[in-house]
């Protein structure tokens, strides 16, 4: 609709060369810009484009009518007045360059549009950072380093303007002496969310988000505040406040809005008014004499940390004094070095190298130095000038980003997406962090998947060009343009021919399709333990063979010979011996017999002994098949050489000795023989009268008609065994016995002519009786009682 539509005739415009001075408020106070005149000018038009939009003015219905005197921007900063006459005034608007301010934290100030996008103003930005151990530098530039291990509180607004609005951090002593703090979680509050990012692991870029306790998915945006990550860093947004806080794990950034919160923050970073004279207010609102005392009174009430209470346990900074000067590191030396050259007319690194020899020295082993480098670049990004210095380090601050990424010391703020509108990407700030290669681009930012052109992508992760086809999750596919993208319905799968699996054993298993995964296609599988045939009890001889047939699943069982003779109850292996009984010797052959299926048993009858040894007789044996050789008698060997053979209970003397007695006794069928030698007694002849010697009764020893009677009888004794009922002594016994002669004679009397007879014998003239104890062959004993002889005389005996 065109601006003659409104009044129905053709509408002037009419260029002023007079326009209004306007009037606004800088950072470094206010000024004024007085506008050019230039000529007027009459023109008819049909319609009047408006600054930033390709329609043209439109009226809410055909009969509005502009009053007089109502103004409104059109594009290229150009103001245009109704006048009388349906005539319009098109009024350029020229902005004079404001003088640009000094700002306190050493960083350019930004140029801040007003709300018609035409003119503009300088702001020193509320920028507030901490890393390493930490480090802290305020709004307002002002350097100091605190080791508190509590949480502690940021910013918050003095006045109260926003709803439950707050960034804090949690630090943790990060060194084995607890002297040494270290950020670990970055909280931001704001109305009904609390958004915590914290590190996954100490002194590392790796780090969680969570909103209200609960993991979220990057990119998120809920309720005015907007979470995502750009290059290493994770970023919390609150687009109404104009501010943004990042954190990467060992470093944190906050950017407020001068001109929404000048004045009005407060905590560790102080207070956003272009003076570091106040930044380390308490509290009460009182001025610290440093930063350091000021930290510790704004801890906060948190329940993992029971041990910290707000304002009573001041804090100190470790000492880096030691015996020996803390010898600076080849890290920190590359802050002053030619590798940040262009950035030190930008952002002075006196700071951030006071604070890497501070942590080189405190912490030597964590190489924390390297934070003091990272944010120092950051800053210098912001300020766009880009550094590329993790290359310098020999890598000891090197950074590895995913296969299918990058490392880029300046990539963009928020990287091109297949998803987000190219147009307006005028942003020349950058950061470091991974992106993908040259000739990819990103798919989306919250799919971390690098194309060579758009398409789709789905869960599987796997780019795919528009018109595609495939199939994932057992669903056939397309990737359109337009709508969501990738169009699905359900797989379909051939007809197969159903196999039975009704034999025994057998069960019906889904094989994975190796053409077709999502069609698995059926198939008979076997199973044993579902078999129920049990195998047969086999006779002696014989075992179980088992064995599945080709086209079955259960084993077939039948008995077959084990090739091994059987007897008794027992199997025999082939050359083996094998016992029938005594009367024969048997052994196992190899030869089958044909009926049985077992092998043949041989045997041979055993010859029999029939000669048996002098004093055995071959006697019969229940159960033996031959008889056995048994003595019957005892055999004695003589010293001539001759053998004797006696009966049990025998005596008999030796042919060539009448003084040796051999005996023969049976104890338990056991033949004993034994041998006696009779001792004689002194025996002298010449004191016998010739013709009187002769022999004992005993045939071995002499005797005779002594010459003197008195002195040839005598009690004489002699050692022997004493023999009684088949037992014996175990040693000689001294027996006794009167022997000798008593003048026993005839003789011729001359006087009575005639013969004389003198007739005397010797015996026993005094006696006693005597115990002994024999010993028998068996073990047990007897006693035996026996008369020994004390004296012996010659008694006169009727002739």
């Amino acid at each position: 609709t065109s601006l003659s539509s409104i009044t129905g005739t053709p509408l002037t415009v009419t260029t002023s060369g007079t326009t209004p001075t306007e009037s606004f408020t800088t950072t470094s106070g206010t000024t004024s810009s007085s506008f050019t005149s230039v000529t007027s000018t009459s023109i008819s038009t049909s319609e009047i484009l408006l600054p930033g939009s390709t329609s043209t003015f439109r009226t809410v219905t055909p009969t509005t009518t502009i009053s007089t005197s109502q103004s409104w921007w059109l594009c290229n900063c150009t103001k245009a007045v109704c006048l009388e006459n349906n005539t319009v005034q098109l009024i350029p608007v020229i902005c004079e360059p404001p003088p640009k301010p000094t700002c306190a934290n050493g960083l350019a100030p930004v140029p801040v549009y007003d709300e018609n996008l035409c003119c503009w103003h300088w702001e020193c930005d509320c920028y507030c950072t901490g890393w390493g151990d930490p480090h802290y530098m305020t709004f307002d530039g002002l350097y100091y380093s605190y080791q508190g291990n509590c949480t502690y509180v940021l910013v918050e607004q003095i006045n109260k303007t926003v709803d439950n609005f707050g960034v804090y951090i949690d630090n943790y002593h990060c060194d084995t002496r607890d002297v040494v703090s270290c950020p670990r979680t970055l909280i931001v509050r704001h109305e009904t969310q609390e958004v915590r990012i914290a590190t996954v692991k100490p002194n590392t870029l790796q780090v969680e988000v969570t909103v209200n306790k609960q993991a979220v998915a990057l990119p998120y945006k809920k309720f005015g505040v907007s979470i995502y990550k750009s290059g290493i860093n994770h970023v919390v947004e609150i687009p109404e406040l104009k501010m943004n806080a990042t954190f990467n794990g060992l470093s944190f950034s906050i950017r407020m809005s001068y001109s929404l919160f000048v004045n009005n923050t407060q905590g560790q970073c102080g207070i956003c008014n272009n003076n570091k004279a106040d930044d380390c207010r308490l509290p009460n609102g009182n001025i610290a004499e440093n930063c350091e005392t000021m930290a510790d009174y704004w801890q906060v009430i948190d329940p993992s940390k029971p041990q910290c209470s707000p304002g009573l346990i001041p804090t100190e900074a470790p000492s880096t004094t030691t015996g020996q000067p803390c010898k600076e590191s080849s890290i920190c030396k590359l802050l002053l070095g030619s590798v940040f050259k262009e950035c030190h007319e930008v952002v002075n690194p006196d700071r951030f190298y006071a604070a890497c020899v501070f942590d080189s020295c405190v912490l030597p082993n964590l190489d924390l130095e390297c934070s003091s480098l990272q944010i120092y670049a950051a800053i210098c990004a912001d300020q766009n000038v880009c550094i590329d210095w993790r290359s310098h380090t020999n890598g000891v601050c090197s950074y590895e980003c995913p296969k299918h990424k990058e490392y880029r010391a300046c990539g963009p703020i928020e990287e091109i997406t297949c998803k987000s509108s190219q147009q307006h990407k005028t942003a020349t700030k950058q950061v470091e962090g991974c992106f993908c290669p040259n000739g990819t681009m990103l798919y989306d930012s919250g799919v971390d998947v690098c194309v060579n052109t758009c398409g789709c992508v789905g869960l599987d992760m796997i780019p795919r060009e528009f018109g595609e086809r495939f199939t994932a999750d057992c669903q056939d596919c397309i990737c359109l343009e337009g709508g969501s993208g990738i169009v699905c319905e359900p797989h379909k799968c051939p007809n197969q021919n159903k196999k039975s699996c009704d034999g025994k054993g057998f069960y019906e298993v889904n094989e994975v399709n190796s053409e077709d995964s999502c069609c698995p296609f059926v198939t008979c599988k076997c199973n044993t333990s579902l078999c129920t045939t049990e195998p047969p009890k086999c006779t002696l001889g014989f075992e179980v063979y088992s064995h599945i047939p080709s086209d079955q699943c259960c084993p077939v069982y039948q008995c077959v010979p084990k090739r091994v003779c059987v007897h008794q109850n027992a199997e025999f292996l082939p050359n083996s011996s094998v016992f029938v009984d005594k009367c024969q010797n048997c052994f196992c052959t190899n030869e089958v017999n044909i009926s049985t299926q077992l092998n043949v048993i041989s045997c041979e009858h055993i010859p029999c002994n029939t000669y048996c040894e002098p004093g055995y007789e071959l006697q019969s044996v229940k159960g033996e098949c031959c008889g056995r050789c048994m003595q019957t008698k005892c055999v004695i060997r003589t010293s001539h050489g001759s053998n004797l053979m006696l009966n049990p209970g025998e005596f008999i003397n030796d042919p060539y000795d009448n003084c040796t007695i051999y005996s023969c006794t049976s104890l338990h069928n056991q033949f004993i023989s034994s041998t006696s030698q009779i001792t004689c007694p002194a025996f002298n002849e010449e004191k016998c009268k010739p013709g009187t010697v002769t022999f004992l009764p005993n045939n071995c020893c002499k005797t005779c008609v002594p010459l003197d009677s008195s002195t040839l009888c005598s009690v004489r004794e002699r050692e022997d065994f004493i023999v009684y009922k088949n037992c014996r002594s175990p040693e000689r016994v001294v027996m006794t016995e009167c022997e000798g002669t008593c003048g026993t004679f005839s003789l011729y009397s001359a006087e009575a002519n005639s013969l004389e007879h003198s007739c005397s014998c010797c015996k026993e003239a005094k006696t006693s009786l005597k115990e002994v104890e024999l010993k028998c062959p068996s073990g047990h004993s007897i006693t035996h009682k026996y008369v020994y002889v004390e004296s012996c005389s010659c008694q006169d005996t009727q002739c």
